[in-house]
């Protein structure tokens, strides 16, 4: 297995093959799809097979509805074993989904930013410093030539700006910055993009988010937000499982609050339960947080499953948390 970092070598090898199985993390975000999208497209333009594949029955959030995504397959294709396996915006191999994508590939690329990242591939590109992994692809594009056509800066965009929140995280670097403005001369449309994503909330996702506002508590002296959804609270608004997405971000942004925690019961099989955390500060890595429960992510922003029951959840979560707080003023 190589362990690199090294765009050259990425690049070589989607050059030296002709068939690609596109494939990112469940309950994909902006970023996933985006990035599955784009590198697809730039497949296609330099004359590769490429398909792009999300294992399962779970639909995508509504908000990315727009993009051109008809031709993602739900089931591995039967040729599968035939193609190239190309991992975007995936941390993990179990993340992927299909437990048996990795062993029947003829060859696993990984490209990434996550700074978790297990380098599952035979060949990985993992960029930590990266504000997306769509910055990551426009480099890997760079370097093969493909042209920047609308089609293409549209759904790096959509991946960048999600990952960026609007360019207000703390990953927003002025090569971010930079790659906005080329996405958005190379015709991404940005209000196009702002409507359907920000701005085209069904009503039953502002009622899940009244649930759970309506839950939160904080602990340690407001420093932690928590809440939770049941799975019950979906079907009595008429939710489904995306929608959930983002309800995170509002309890973030209580004052005072340096962790935020979404804790939702899964809709479909096990893992029970599925967390998300979110921190504005520097000095907390939420991604450590994470692995307790043998999840990951970045350092503001993780998630993971477990089938802990709801309160050992909570005071894991509390406990890493003080005990990354007491390292950081030591």
């Amino acid at each position: 297995m190589t362990q690199t970092t090294d765009l050259n070598a990425i690049a070589d090898a989607l050059r030296q093959h002709d068939r690609f199985l596109l494939v990112t993390h469940e309950n994909p975000d902006g970023d996933a799809l985006g990035s599955l999208l784009a590198a697809a497209l730039a497949l296609r333009q330099l004359g590769k097979d490429a398909v792009m594949y999300l294992p399962g029955v779970t639909p995508l959030p509504s908000e990315y509805a727009f993009m051109p995504l008809d031709d993602l397959v739900r089931e591995a294709p039967p040729d599968a074993a035939e193609r190239v396996l190309l991992a975007v915006d995936c941390a993990k191999a179990e993340r992927i989904g299909d437990p048996e994508a990795l062993s029947r590939a003829t060859l696993v690329l990984d490209i990434d930013h996550h700074h978790d990242n297990t380098r599952f591939g035979d060949v990985n590109l993992i960029v930590a410093n990266a504000s997306s992994t769509s910055e990551v692809l426009r480099d890997v594009f760079a370097e093969l030539d493909v042209e920047l056509t609308p089609a293409l800066a549209e759904p790096l965009y959509i991946a960048l700006v999600t990952d960026t929140g609007r360019f207000q995280y703390a990953n927003t670097t002025p090569k971010a910055l930079r790659l906005a403005a080329e996405l958005v001369e190379a015709g991404a449309d940005i209000h196009a993009v702002f409507q359907e994503v920000y701005e085209s909330v069904e009503f039953a996702k502002l009622k899940l988010l009244a649930r759970a506002l309506d839950r939160a508590v904080v602990l340690e002296g407001g420093r932690i937000v928590v809440s939770h959804l049941l799975r019950t609270d979906f079907a009595e608004v008429g939710a489904a499982e995306p929608y959930s997405e983002g309800i995170i971000d509002y309890l973030r942004a209580v004052e005072g609050a340096e962790l935020a925690v979404l804790i939702r019961e899964q809709l479909h099989g096990a893992p029970a339960h599925k967390g998300s955390l979110r921190s504005s500060i520097d000095e907390l890595d939420v991604s450590a947080i994470a692995r307790r429960f043998g999840g990951g992510g970045h350092r503001q922003a993780a998630g993971f499953s477990t089938d802990l029951p709801l309160e050992e959840i909570v005071e894991q979560i509390r406990e890493g948390f003080l005990a990354q707080r007491a390292a950081s003023r030591a």
